[in-house]
């Protein structure tokens, strides 16, 4: 599903990435682990098309059978709306919008029919035990049902991959262990594949595979 060759990224004088390689299989879940700085959250940004590394002709990034760089700037935002899930510590949520219609943002985006995405933003509010919860706005939701919501919004389009930086982060206990839960019900029951960047130990064990990341590079 994921194959990353040779990636690079410098800020100013800062090596940050160092010839980071990976292969990530259909369906997969793998975590991401290492001290802050590591470069955890770089490969993620890269990883998720919303950063490039250095320029380098051994460098290679494909996504299903997609190559990312052979995409013009256009071709790429269209690619990542249709094929890429993001979920983020903070929910990033619109406050003026209900939770139906957050999640239905990136549908809109994609140009589908209001009532066809809708449809499927009940069936996932459904899946995620908040369809009562359809026509509240996030000032009105619990931390971990603002998070449900941000994770049905990344599920909205279908995509292949799910991203996910620190998802639990700002979490309780509670809350961060369900939603642990709910990736891998997501993965049985909608097949994505989730790659995700976390200090939460618990979650990083419960992976079917835990990278860790040292000074720029996996180890």
């Amino acid at each position: 599903m994921i194959i990353a060759k040779n990636i690079h990224k410098y800020y100013g004088d800062l090596h940050v990435l160092k010839g980071v390689g990976l292969h990530i299989k259909k369906s997969e879940i793998v975590s991401i682990v290492g001290a802050s700085g590591a470069g955890k959250t770089t490969l993620l940004q890269i990883l998720g098309t919303l950063d490039r590394p250095e320029k380098n002709k051994e460098s290679e990034l494909k996504i299903g059978s997609t190559n990312i760089y052979g995409l013009s700037s256009k071709e790429l935002s269209r690619f990542r709306n249709k094929h890429i899930g993001f979920i983020f510590q903070f929910h990033q949520l619109l406050p003026e919008f209900t939770a139906l219609e957050n999640i239905c943002i990136p549908a809109f985006i994609h140009k589908t029919p209001k009532a066809e995405a809708e449809k499927r933003a009940h069936e996932l509010l459904g899946f995620l035990g908040l369809e009562h919860r359809a026509n509240h706005k996030p000032g009105e939701l619990s931390g971990g049902e603002q998070q449900r919501i941000a994770v049905a919004r990344s599920l909205i389009n279908n995509p292949s991959v799910i991203f996910a930086d620190e998802p639990s982060g700002n979490l309780d206990s509670e809350s961060a262990e369900n939603l642990h839960r709910l990736f891998f019900n997501l993965r049985d029951e909608f097949q994505q594949t989730f790659v995700i960047v976390t200090h939460n130990e618990e979650l990083a064990d419960m992976a079917d595979r835990k990278l860790t990341m040292v000074d720029g590079e996996i180890v």
